[in-house]
């Protein structure tokens, strides 16, 4: 059993958000702490000039409350958004926040995984912390 767990949340299609979830719950003490974590990827400069100008602001919103209604329906948990790389930015948020278990979804992997690597691969060979994938 578990007394702080971090669920990264990717809303990519592909990604199966209520499993980590139900994992969380089932490996969770009665009193655990989960924290949903999304990444926002920073976008190119050169991408910016093409967006309107509230992109940025509204989509930020709209993920923040998607995540805070997903966390709403977990005892215990917190929505969390950040900016930055997904891999490298989960790893940084768990070296500060110290959980002491991370449930990160996956999807299969294809042939450009196997030579740049998912954010998945990069949480489990990185973390300081127990890892478990879903998929």
């Amino acid at each position: 059993m578990y007394h702080n767990i971090l669920v990264p949340v990717s809303f990519d299609k592909e990604r199966d958000v209520s499993a980590p979830m139900k994992l969380a719950q089932l490996l969770a003490t009665p009193n655990a702490q989960v924290t949903l974590l999304h990444v926002v990827e920073h976008i190119p400069d050169y991408a910016i000039s093409y967006m309107p100008v509230d992109y940025l602001r509204e989509a930020r919103q709209a993920v923040e409350a998607e995540l805070a209604e997903m966390a709403a329906k977990l005892p215990n948990a917190k929505a969390v958004v950040i900016e930055g790389h997904s891999g490298r930015s989960i790893l940084d948020w768990a070296e500060t926040n110290r959980p002491d278990l991370i449930i990160i979804a996956s999807h299969r992997p294809g042939m450009g995984d196997l030579l740049l690597g998912s954010t998945a691969a990069q949480v489990v060979r990185h973390a300081q912390c127990a890892v478990h994938v879903v998929r």
